[in-house]
């Protein structure tokens, strides 16, 4: 087994158990024996729970980056806020396959506000990836607020996804394109009327799904 095999395999386990049980009671061990690693292989690459919880963002942000950035076809042409709309929607398909998981991290972080925090840093340096596919600035101090904005948005519209059970999620959609347009602002990406969406524009197309990267 290659290094990089042995990190997906680790992190695959680890987001198994997280769809089982509480954050807190994941046991190292346990990923390591349920992924087929030697213990001593897994801290080689992970320090603990917080190192494979950040892989699993990274994992995320990748599968979302490899469609492409602002220039890719289905992004050129558009406005701010549709680009940043597809780019959300990108990050939700690449969470899809590890659903569960996420239900479980949510459920974990509402009574542990520790690691409310860490997926609050975490998703905040996301964020700045998924406004540099969208084509919007991520750096400064206009950057920082935008992420930490878009990772609250973010945040709210995770837990609308979670109950949607529409296989073309409208709610969500609906709830992201309110989202957007009311946190605009706050965002600071209102420098000009470009990034009011412009009325009538068709929603995007919602295709079969693919996994995310594990």
């Amino acid at each position: 087994m290659t290094s990089e095999t042995s990190r997906e395999a680790c992190l695959r386990a680890f987001l198994d158990l997280l769809a089982q049980r509480p954050y807190g009671a994941i046991d190292l061990a346990e990923v390591a024996e349920r992924a087929g690693v030697p213990l001593a292989e897994m801290r080689a690459t992970f320090a603990g729970r917080p190192d494979l919880l950040a892989a699993f963002f990274r994992a995320t942000d990748r599968h979302v980056l490899a469609e492409g950035g602002p220039d890719s076809e289905d992004l050129a042409g558009e406005g701010p806020k549709e680009r940043l709309f597809e780019v959300l929607m990108r990050r939700l398909d690449a969470l899809e396959p590890h659903k569960d998981a996420v239900r479980g991290l949510v459920r974990s972080a509402r009574r542990d506000p520790a690691l409310a925090l860490v997926m609050l840093r975490l998703s905040e340096r996301s964020q700045r990836w998924m406004l540099a596919a969208a084509g919007i600035g991520c750096t400064g101090l206009s950057g920082s607020v935008r992420a930490k904005g878009l990772a609250l948005l973010f945040a709210r519209i995770v837990g609308i996804w979670l109950d949607d059970e529409d296989i073309g999620l409208a709610r969500t959609m609906a709830a992201l394109d309110r989202e957007l347009d009311t946190g605009a602002q706050l965002l600071g990406m209102l420098d000009d009327l470009a990034f009011i969406a412009v009325p009538g524009r068709p929603r995007r197309a919602r295709g079969p799904q693919t996994e995310a990267p594990a």
